[in-house]
């Protein structure tokens, strides 16, 4: 007996067993060596910062807000990059003439293209999550309410590594240099044409990446009450889905691998379709509520609850309190309401309050929009309800302190001063321009005068719903003479006839 027939048999799995993995792992190292969208790193940081970091830090530090801007703005910028960069990847064996050598590798083609699929998505993730955590955590130590926002995150992750897929096999079916230039117009259209979708039409279109809460301005939700991950929740099935589809569709041709790992790509494929058909279901059954879109299967109830706060209020005879998020906006509002609410404080109906709310009325309008409503004066005691939803705040974009004072006096005093007097202003000013039309009575002219009165001491702006009477008229002179009387005057003569002027038993010569 030979040496060789002595020695003993070496138990142990097949090299090849062995040899796999590491050949997977290794050639995912290669690809994010060699990775086209490693290069694109610098690119991807400047669009970052010019597109979504800028606007961001323009805005109140609101998580909502920055959140929004994640979601939105920089999917817009990041995904048809990325979906190009994918789409040059997938396209290289083919514009190099190199796809049948890499067909008779040892390594089946489908993985091969899957470690170049996570190696692109985890460099465009690298760049897309660097971002999030800079604005976050900026965002941290600004703001002064609330926590930061995952869910849209997730949606852009989802939207990036879907992006990816389609780039990627885009490239792969049709390798071309002009692939990647291609995919990416053709991903910034459809992103594009989604938003406009969602302006105009169908509930379906609700699912699109780049919508947030539908046609609720970004700082409607997650501050009175929770945010909705509902529609976020079907986005990212939608998405997640959409790239397991494309990427199980590559591994389907014959020239992907063998029959059992034809097998697996089936099945991802179907799991995918599966996935996306279940978020577009899902949106179907979407419904645009007070503070966000709720989907009934995906809903928890727990989040229609309010969310607890004390309110800053000024120190003044009529206080405003607003949320504590809006901490730094309470001079301002106090000093667009100040005037008017001196003028009628103690008046019979006028409010002993100004209490911010997130909505006073929510309406649905025709092709998803949503009327919001301004603010109202109820209960008892009366008190004002003051949205602040939707108004363009001080340091968003251009507005202005200045500016934002001016919107709250030309949409609060008129209301209030409509509320307490009556009549209507537009119709006096359009019968005074009118000669032919019946005159309005005495006691309406009367309530027109105090009222322009009123405004021009409270400081709102000519073009509101309580405008100039005409120059010259007697209507006018009355509110010049009025509002020329010393504030205490006014009152006093308010409190004692407040009443005969809102029954228009008041004439425009009885007026002091």
């Amino acid at each position: 007996m030979t040496a060789a027939t002595d020695a003993p048999v070496r138990r142990g799995p097949p090299r090849a067993a062995i040899a796999s993995p590491l050949t997977a792992a290794r050639l995912l190292r290669i690809e994010f060596r060699r990775n086209a969208m490693g290069w694109m790193l610098p690119l991807l940081a400047a669009l970052f910062w010019f597109s979504t970091y800028r606007s961001s830090m323009a805005v109140p530090p609101w998580w909502n807000l920055r959140g929004t801007m994640l979601q939105q703005q920089a999917l817009l910028g990041f995904a048809p990059l990325v979906a190009g960069a994918a789409a040059w990847m997938g396209s290289r064996e083919g514009r190099r003439g190199t796809a049948d050598l890499v067909g008779g590798s040892a390594l089946p083609r489908w993985a091969g293209q899957l470690a170049t699929w996570a190696a692109t998505t985890c460099w465009a993730m690298v760049a897309y999550l660097g971002g999030v955590a800079v604005v976050y955590g900026i965002t941290a130590q600004q703001a002064t309410w609330g926590g930061p926002l995952w869910w849209p995150v997730a949606v852009g992750a989802a939207m990036l590594a879907a992006s990816c897929a389609l780039g990627l096999a885009a490239g792969a079916l049709l390798p071309s240099r002009f692939s990647a230039p291609l995919v990416a117009v053709a991903v910034f259209i459809a992103l594009g044409a989604g938003a406009v979708a969602i302006e105009h039409n169908s509930t379906y279109a609700q699912i699109w990446p780049l919508n947030v809460q539908g046609a609720l301005p970004p700082d409607a939700f997650g501050i009175f009450s929770p945010y909705l991950p509902d529609l976020a929740i079907a986005q990212v099935l939608l998405l997640a889905g959409l790239a397991a589809a494309v990427l199980g569709g590559l591994g389907l041709r014959a020239a992907a691998g063998g029959r059992w790992l034809r097998s697996a790509a089936a099945v991802a494929a179907a799991s995918g379709l599966a996935a996306a058909a279940t978020g577009v279901g899902l949106a179907g059954t979407a419904m645009p509520e007070a503070h966000g879109i709720v989907i009934p299967a995906l809903h928890d109830a727990a989040n229609d609850k309010p969310i607890a706060y004390t309110p800053v209020c000024s120190q003044a005879a009529v206080p405003v309190c607003l949320h504590p998020a809006y901490r730094s906006f309470l001079p301002a509002v106090t000093a667009a309401l100040g005037p008017v609410l001196s003028e009628v404080a103690d008046l019979p109906g006028a409010p002993v309050r100004v209490y911010q709310v997130a909505f006073t009325h929510l309406q649905q309008r025709p092709h998803n929009g949503i009327e919001i409503s301004g603010p109202v004066i109820g209960g008892s005691p009366p008190v004002l309800s003051l949205p602040l939803s939707g108004m363009a705040l001080p340091g968003q974009g251009h507005t202005t302190t200045a500016d934002f004072i001016g919107q709250l006096r030309l949409q609060v005093p008129p209301m209030i001063l409509n509320t307490l007097f009556g009549g209507d202003q537009r119709d006096t000013n359009s019968q005074q321009g009118n000669r032919s039309a019946r005159q309005p009575s005495q006691g309406a002219l009367a309530q027109q005068a105090i009222k322009a009165a009123l405004a021009q001491v409270a400081g709102v702006p000519p073009d509101s719903e309580v405008a100039p009477l005409p120059p010259g008229s007697p209507a006018d002179a009355a509110a010049k003479r009025f509002a020329a009387l010393p504030a205490a005057a006014r009152h006093a003569w308010l409190v004692s006839h407040l009443t005969a002027l809102r029954a228009g038993q008041i004439t425009l010569g009885e007026l002091p």
